[in-house]
């Protein structure tokens, strides 16, 4: 799957997330995951991404 930056994206844990940095050769993610009124800042691998929603 092709995740570029500011992609919306579903993980695996059923969280909606934003790609704010790609790490790497798309190695990894730094994410913003939505937590309703605040988000979290992450970093994910490939395999933690269930898919890219746009």
């Amino acid at each position: 799957m092709k995740v570029e930056l500011y992609d919306n994206i579903k993980l695996k844990t059923g969280q909606n997330a934003s790609v704010v940095e790609i790490l790497g050769n798309h190695e990894a993610y730094i994410v913003d995951v939505d937590l309703g009124d605040d988000y979290e800042t992450i970093t994910v691998s490939n395999e933690q991404i269930a898919e890219v929603i746009s």
